[in-house]
């Protein structure tokens, strides 16, 4: 905080137009070589500013090149849309493979050009959001430079990170989920995982059943109340510690049912099996959490394939 030498009042004013700041009380000039790094233009709506900003997007993790990367056009047209002369076509053709080969010149980005878009496939396959696609190529990336991943198959490398920052991002995705994604055994997968946690020295956060509790509730259609109400039930059910020692998930698909069967949630499905989790699990955890948390004795049972 800049402080006036006249009166020692605290508020100070700038003014970009003149390049000074000046003493909002007696007006002294405190500083006068003000910079303005802001942009020489103005806009008023969106338009304006697409059309005037010289700049470039953000930088893109899960591009090959960051997204910063000029190609060259196929189709041998100029920047106006006409054709190129066809005695300068063998210049644009050497041209454009010297390009694919630079992309291709360290172990690294031959590396980097298969993961990138096995992730970008994982990722609409498991739809995760496009931010976390980003965190995700960003680690990658890291693990990648710092040879972690050698040694080790791209699926597995992929899904371990992206069962990591799924995790920290409260959204957590199963190994039984990422072995179907990827093709690749779920103790491959928990393998590299491991190595990026030990290697990185990334402290994991303990995953919740309520963390669960969003993303099931969108794949079984559950309304906003239902999942509000499981929320609630499996905070409870943490207080009186009955999910001590039970697998997060089932306690969470449990908590769904029992909520739905509370709000009357008739449109919510429950036909929908989970790949690792049986239906013998989900019903002992449905008891726990209606004699446990709600205190009811008698409820009807979730219709549970």
């Amino acid at each position: 905080m800049r402080e006036c030498r006249s009166c020692g009042c605290t508020k100070a004013v700038s003014d970009y137009e003149r390049g000074e700041v000046y003493c909002s009380k007696c007006g002294l000039v405190l500083e006068d070589t003000l910079f303005d790094f802001g942009p020489e233009w103005r806009a008023f709506d969106r338009e304006q500013l697409d059309k005037r900003a010289r700049t470039g997007g953000l930088l893109r993790y899960a591009k090959l090149g960051k997204g910063l990367t000029t190609e060259i056009d196929k189709y041998d047209r100029d920047i106006k849309g006409k054709a190129i002369p066809a005695e300068r076509k063998a210049k644009f053709y050497r041209l454009r493979k010297w390009q694919t080969r630079s992309k291709m010149a360290t172990s690294l980005q031959r590396n980097l050009s298969k993961a990138l878009p096995e992730l970008d496939r994982m990722c609409s396959y498991l739809k995760i959001p496009g931010n976390v696609k980003e965190e995700c190529a960003l680690l990658y990336r890291k693990c990648a430079e710092k040879g972690i991943v050698k040694g080790r198959s791209i699926e597995s490398m992929v899904a371990a990170i992206i069962y990591l920052v799924t995790r920290k991002n409260k959204i957590p995705k199963t190994l039984e989920e990422l072995e179907t994604a990827s093709g690749v055994k779920k103790k491959l997968i928990s393998g590299s995982f491991r190595k990026v946690v030990h290697e990185m020295k990334i402290k994991m956060p303990v995953t919740t059943a309520a963390d669960y509790v969003p993303s099931l509730a969108v794949s079984l259609e559950a309304s906003g109340e239902t999942m509000a109400k499981a929320i609630e039930l499996v905070e409870k059910a943490k207080e009186t510690s009955v999910t001590t020692g039970k697998v997060p998930i089932s306690v969470a698909i449990a908590a769904l049912y029992l909520a739905s069967d509370i709000t009357k949630d008739g449109k919510m499905k429950k036909d929908v099996k989970f790949p690792g989790i049986s239906k013998n699990t989900i019903q002992s955890r449905y008891d726990e959490l209606l004699h446990k948390v709600v205190g009811k004795d008698k409820m009807p049972v979730p219709a549970m394939a």
